[in-house]
């Protein structure tokens, strides 16, 4: 997929997401809950998980050149273990 042209955004057809382009080529996404964030939280959270090459097809973030590396937060974190020996049971 293209990049996206500074000053316009583009809808994911599968996940809705905007993507919007920004002068210098670091693009920003806008989720629809939250803070806008990157094209590698993006692939972190949702793109990654596509399976079909349909699907990967319609997806806006399959170009690792634009989404770049991945970054701490990016991925959802792992829960903490729970130690549930003390409940007794």
């Amino acid at each position: 997929m293209a990049a996206i042209p500074p000053g316009t955004r583009q809808r994911c057809a599968l996940c809705q997401v905007e993507i919007q382009g920004l002068v210098g080529g670091v693009d920003q996404v806008h989720f629809s809950q939250g803070a806008p964030s990157t094209r590698s939280k993006l692939w972190a959270r949702v793109c990654q998980y596509l399976r079909t090459d349909e699907q990967k097809a319609q997806c806006l973030n399959q170009d690792p050149a634009l989404r770049g590396e991945l970054k701490p937060g990016d991925a959802y974190m792992e829960p903490p273990a729970v130690d549930l020996s003390s409940l007794g049971g």
